[in-house]
Formats: structure tokens, sequence, C-alpha cells
């Protein structure tokens, strides 16, 4: 007779949680997983894939004023928001059910309930009010938007703004919205309700959004936004917001009063720990609320451990799942394996696209590297017929002493599909030369990154 209900206990089914679930009750281990709302977690529900959705059809757009240049003549477009967003949720509906059944096949017991520690090895499940003991527990509750800006300034008015998750769930498009952040959330939200005609308006209180990417993308970003129509107001932040009428009126710290149908809070994401009680179990948290984990995943508690948004190392999907597969190794299968949290590429999914993959350059120098940096600005084949003044921007920073490609950076369309490859270059430690000596694919946007020659200015720490 064993000592313990299950093997491993999951607590939340997101990408990190069900992939780790999974894997374990493959390797044979006796699985349970506990999610109190929907399959799937932040990005299939409410985050990176209908988030790209809405994407795609704020593009349409764009692609109606660049059809005459080819030929085509179209009628006057007519864009309807509840059928995107019907069409949507189905999509999302279908996802969810493929996660449920796929988690099920492996043998892992799903329960619709939300999980919080009771002591070290047991949990309590607050619906049924039922007890479960794990020898293993992982916790992957993810994140949530904060309302909050910083630890403790709560915006006067703030409960009359939607986040990223009411966002998805509008009755209708508003006419006018106003964005605050300047993350990447906040940025592809502006893009997307510009596309789908809303007169955007992006507040940030830093001197330019997208802190942490390259600075020679975040000027061309934006001076993209300014060029399409999207306000964008730096160093500029809320005081108040009141609901006046059918409208809402937002003073900023520059004096200003801007009118408008929604606000939309962009300004952070805070781990969901709230009420889990992990403090009955001795696991640490981080001043933001974050679990705190080693190299391993694993808690202060040695056998409780964290992946994914809870522990607030690397917000991604992808980053997520690989720390599940590593944390299974670790835990299961008498192999102990570290999460690789390097070469991880990312993309900010604005119209263009930014994506990067590797250092910028400020952190190349910050890490004492000396280095090459080449650039290259040019109108995309697309755009000589459509007839807008759309630019892509490429950059690549390499090692001066070494060659080596430390760092990739391409504003433009189809960035995000660009990265993803050159990001397995520069995991396989590509140099310079690499670059050079493989042939162009022409004519397209990615051959730039092998036919630049050369070298923009190098730069010492």
């Amino acid at each position: 007779m064993t000592k313990y209900d299950y093997d491993l206990f999951v607590i939340g089914g997101g990408s990190g949680g069900v992939r780790a679930s999974r894997m374990a009750a493959l390797a044979g281990a006796r699985v349970a997983l506990a999610e109190e709302w929907r399959m799937g977690g932040t990005c299939v529900i409410r985050g990176c894939i209908p988030k790209k959705l809405l994407v795609y059809a704020s593009q349409f757009s764009e692609n109606f004023l660049d059809a005459p240049g080819y030929g085509w003549t179209l009628g006057e477009p007519k864009f309807d928001w509840p059928t995107l967003i019907a069409n949507k949720d189905r999509e999302i509906d279908r996802l969810e059910g493929l996660y449920k059944t796929n988690v099920e096949k492996a043998g892992v017991t799903i329960l619709q309930d939300r999980a919080v520690f009771e002591d070290e090895h047991t949990l309590l499940l607050v619906n049924s009010q039922k007890k479960i003991t794990a020898e293993k527990i992982l916790i992957a509750t993810g994140n949530r938007p904060t309302r909050e800006m910083g630890t403790s300034h709560v915006i006067p008015g703030g409960e009359l703004c939607i986040t990223s998750d009411e966002a998805f769930h509008l009755e209708k498009l508003p006419r006018r919205i106003l964005i605050a952040g300047g993350g990447y959330i906040a940025l592809e939200f502006a893009h997307i309700f510009h596309g789908l005609g809303a007169k955007v308006s992006l507040v940030y209180r830093g001197e330019k959004p997208l802190r942490g990417f390259d600075d020679d993308m975040r000027d061309a970003l934006c001076a993209s936004m300014q060029d399409r129509g999207l306000e964008v107001l730096l160093g500029c932040e809320f005081t108040k917001i009141e609901k006046r009428g059918d409208c809402l009126h937002a003073e900023t710290n520059k004096g200003a009063v801007i009118e408008c149908d929604q606000i939309m809070l962009a300004i952070g994401r805070q781990p969901n720990t709230m009420a889990l009680h992990v403090e009955k179990a001795g696991v640490e948290l981080g001043r933001k609320g974050e679990v705190k984990v080693d190299g391993y995943s694993r808690t202060s508690a040695p056998h409780i451990y964290a992946i994914g948004d809870v522990t607030d190392r690397m917000q991604l999907t992808p980053v997520a799942i690989h720390e599940a597969m590593c944390f299974v190794e670790t835990a299961f299968k008498n192999n102990p394996t570290r999460p690789d949290h390097a070469h991880v590429p990312s993309a900010v999914f604005t119209t263009p696209e930014l994506a990067a993959v590797g250092l910028t350059e400020m952190a190349a120098l910050g890490l004492g590297h000396s280095i090459d940096v080449y650039k290259s600005t040019f109108k995309p084949l697309l755009h000589t017929l459509g007839g807008r003044g759309v630019r892509t921007l490429m950059k690549l920073i390499v090692d001066a002493k070494t060659d080596k490609v430390l760092g990739c950076h391409i504003f433009g369309d189809h960035a995000a599909e660009i990265i993803q490859i050159v990001a397995v270059a520069l995991k396989m430690g590509a140099t310079k030369k690499d670059f050079d000596g493989t042939i162009a694919l022409h004519p397209t946007a990615a051959e730039e990154l092998v036919t630049m020659r050369t070298k923009s200015y190098s730069k010492t720490p």
C-alpha cells in the first residue's frame, strides 16, 4: 500500500502543468491535476492563441490598402466584431477539448477544483472540501494581469478599466480605446484595436516601450506606430479615471484629460500564489509573490517544484513547456536536467512584427563583449506595389573577437517566422562567417540576414 494518494499532484492546467502531468503519467507515475477554470491556461484561453487570431483579423485592413496596387478592386470592407469573437471562442473550445482529452488519455486524473496547500504533502480541494496527498507536488498556476502601478499604487477608478482577460470578450468593438502599458501585451492590443478600426491611444510612463528589447527596434516600432496614426504618449501615466455618461475620462500627470469608450490596463502581471497557502508547505515566495526555485525548478521544499509564469523567470509558453520536460526528467527519470533559458526567441505581434533572439547591443556591451554591429533598413518587396511606406529593420550583434553572432533583431513582416530558425543557428554557435557563407533565398526579406557584408559600426564595453 502506497503512502500517498498520488505520486504527483499538479496545481494548474496551463501549458506547463499539462505537459508535466502527461509526461509524468506516461513515465509511469500516478498523477492528478487540479484546474479550477478551463484547461489550457492563459496561452490557450486568454493569451497567445486568441490574441494571434485577433492579430490576423486586424491585419486585413492593411491588406485591403495594398490590394489596389496589385490590380484588385474591392468593395467597401465591413468588419463585424461579434462574428470574430464567436469564431474565436469556437476555436478555443476545440483546443481546450484537445488538451483535456490528451491529458486523460495519458492516464491523468483531472479535478475541476481549486487546490490549496494544507501541509507539505496534503492539498485541499476547496470546492469539494476533499483532501488529497501526493509524494511530489508541482505548482504551475501561472500569473494574471495586475491593476496596480508598482506594489501599492492603485489607480483611482481602476475598477472601471479592463485588462487583457476582458478584452477577448467585449460585447462590441470600442470606437476609442486608451491602453496603459509599454510591454508586449499593451503594444499588441494597440495594433489589434487600431487595425480593427478603433482610435487608439497608448499611455506609457517610461521613455519608450518594450523595455529589454534592442533600442533600435524600440525606436522603429514607435515611429511605425505614429506613422500609422496611433497616439503614443510617453512619460505619461494616469492619475484618475472617471465615468461621465457613456464615456470614460482619464486624467494624466501631464494635465491632459482623455475621453474614450474603454481603458485597458496592460501594466504588468503577477504570479498566482495568492491564497495558495504555500507557507503551510514551507515554500518560499519572492518579492513579487513568485515561487522561488533553484536551477532544477525545485522550491525551498525539496519535493515541491514550480514551473512557468508563477516562477517569474521567463514568461513564455514554450519556456514553461521546456521547464515541464526538464522537471519530469529530474523528478521521475533520475536524470537531473536544468532548464536552458539561453537563446530563447521572442516576438511581439505588432504590425509589423518585432522579433529577437540573443543579446541586445546594450546587453552584449554590459557582458564585456566588444561588438561589430550590422544593420539594414529596406522597403519590403510587398510594399513596392502596395504603395505604403513600410520599412523593415534587421540587426546582427557580432562578437568582434570570436565572430560569433550574439543577437539577431528584426522589425518587419514575418519577423517571428524568420527568428525561429535564426534561434537554431545561434543555439549552434553560428558565426558571422557562417551567415555570410549561406546562400540567400531570393526574393525574401530573410535573405538580408546572409547578405549584410558592410559593418555599420563597432563598440567596446
